[in-house]
This record gives structure tokens, sequence and C-alpha cells, in this order.
């Protein structure tokens, strides 16, 4: 598969995943527009296939579809940022850009949700306040990760069911 097939397969499964309903027009469209992208970066080196792709690669982990939109919500800003730093006035970047934020528009928790888990990889784990609070939390998050979501909801719909 080339990597303008790596591209659009990305983009394809990122509109499907945001909702967007994409014709193959728009498709048609954006694998053009994607080609000629390609070649403002002049990406026919024969390095840039090395290694193999470095982002359709991650989804493969990521299963669930509610997993998935929050990958793809990262997907789509670190798509924009490398657009942010191209020429606006190309009508392809242009195009790519807004497509993009649209998808991007569609799912804002997705990408509170990474921030949340960058925000939690960068926690001083050494420093003793953070430490403090977190063994202050402790118990709740594992009260968390053992009485799963399900039970609860389980629990509670036949407490809304029941006419005690």
């Amino acid at each position: 598969m080339t990597c303008q097939t790596y591209n659009l397969f990305v983009l394809s499964v990122i509109m499907i995943y945001y909702g967007h309903t994409a014709s193959s027009l728009i498709l048609v469209q954006l694998q053009d527009d994607i080609a000629k992208l390609k070649a403002d970066f002049n990406s026919s080196h024969s390095d840039v296939a090395d290694g193999g792709p470095i982002i359709a690669e991650k989804l493969k982990n990521w299963t669930e579809r509610n997993q998935k939109r929050i990958i793809l919500s990262q997907i789509v800003s670190m798509y924009l940022e490398m657009l942010a730093n191209t020429d606006k006035t190309k009508p392809h970047t242009k195009h790519i850009s807004e497509e993009l934020y649209t998808l991007k528009n569609n799912l804002p928790d997705g990408v509170k949700k990474v921030k949340d888990i960058m925000d939690l990889a960068k926690l001083p784990m050494n420093d003793l306040r953070v430490q403090l609070k977190a063994a202050n939390e402790l118990f709740s998050i594992l009260q968390k990760l053992v009485n799963p979501p399900s039970f609860k909801r389980n629990m509670s719909q036949s407490q809304r069911r029941c006419n005690c």
C-alpha cells in the first residue's frame, strides 16, 4: 500500500468514525488534494517509506468505536498542526484543513480525553504533594476499577423498573 493510499485510508476512517458522511466525490477530491500536498512536501524520496506507516499503524490497537474516536481526534489534531505550517493560500491545503476542522468539531470530547491522558502522564509522581493527593484518591480509583460501570448501569436500570 502506498503512502497516498495510507493517507486516504486514515482520512476515510477519521471521516467514518466522526460520523461525517463523505460521498465518493469528496474522497476523490481529497485524494487529489493529498497528492498535491505530497508534492508540496516532496514526499517522493525513497526514505519516506522506510519503517512503514507512522500514523495508520496506531489504529490497530484501538478496537472499540469510542476508543477509536479518542485516537482519531488526536490524529486529526496532529494533521491540523502539520497543515498549520503549510501555505494556506493553496486550495488543496485549504480544502484538507477545512475537512479536518469539520471532523474535529464533531468530536470535541475526544480532544479533551486525550488532553486528560497527557495531563496524567505529566503529573510529577515523585512530588510529595502529588503523592499525598494520589494516595487520598487511590481507594476511589480502585473502586471504579473493581466495580465496572456496566454493573452500576444494570443496577440503576433495575431500580428504575422496581415499583417498591
